[in-house]
């Protein structure tokens, strides 16, 4: 998938999560570092049956530097909840470590990151799923997908069907949670209503 990334930051031989989430602390692999917070990593055990991969680090997420902690995060917990998974077999975190932004007055507005931001940051995210290896993938919108599934991956094509990722173990693409936020009033309840669907491909090939 192109560019493999800046392996400099990563702690040798087979890590475990809380060396690798102390490396990246470290990480000066692109420029995001400069502006961003902290740097936000995945957070979950490290037997996880679900890894839901999203873009990158929100505006809370940055502040309390953790993934999923903003309204998109609630989204996610609400479809989690809904299709059943336990939470305790589940491992949050994004394609990109650092938060990209763009300072308005006193808001901080997300900005999708670059081709090379994702791939500077890939080597963490491999490092997550040789550690984890999840039986079930979630990636969530569209620069996930282009980490994980490559470039040419659309996922308004193909969101909702499992992709093998090894032997017994899968991909389900779906949106970002954001998505439905973005959604208009009146599209909101159908926006969720396919997310949950699609997680629910997931709790199925995860056996929930």
């Amino acid at each position: 998938m192109g560019n493999s990334g800046d392996k400099r930051f990563l702690p040798d031989g087979e890590p475990s999560l809380p060396a690798l989430r102390e490396a990246a602390r470290r990480c000066q692999g692109c420029s995001l570092y400069r502006n961003a917070t902290q740097t936000v990593f995945g957070t979950g055990p490290p037997d996880a049956t679900f890894m839901f991969v999203g873009e990158q680090p929100g505006d809370q997420e940055d502040r309390q530097g953790a993934p999923f902690v903003g309204p998109a995060g609630r989204v996610l917990a609400r479809a989690i909840e809904e299709a059943g998974i336990d939470r305790d077999r589940v491992y949050l975190t994004n394609a990109v470590k650092h938060f990209k932004f763009q300072t308005r007055g006193k808001r901080r507005i997300h900005e999708r990151p670059s081709a090379a931001e994702i791939a500077a940051c890939r080597p963490w995210l491999t490092a997550e799923l040789r550690v984890v290896d999840p039986v079930v993938t979630v990636v969530l919108g569209a620069t996930a997908a282009r980490a994980l599934l490559g470039p040419a991956f659309r996922v308004t094509r193909r969101r909702g069907e499992p992709i093998p990722r090894g032997v017994g173990s899968y991909y389900v693409a779906t949106i970002h949670p954001s998505a439905v936020l973005r959604a208009p009033s009146g599209q909101r309840g159908p926006a969720y209503e396919g997310f949950l669907a699609d997680v629910r491909v997931a709790a199925r090939l995860g056996g929930r």
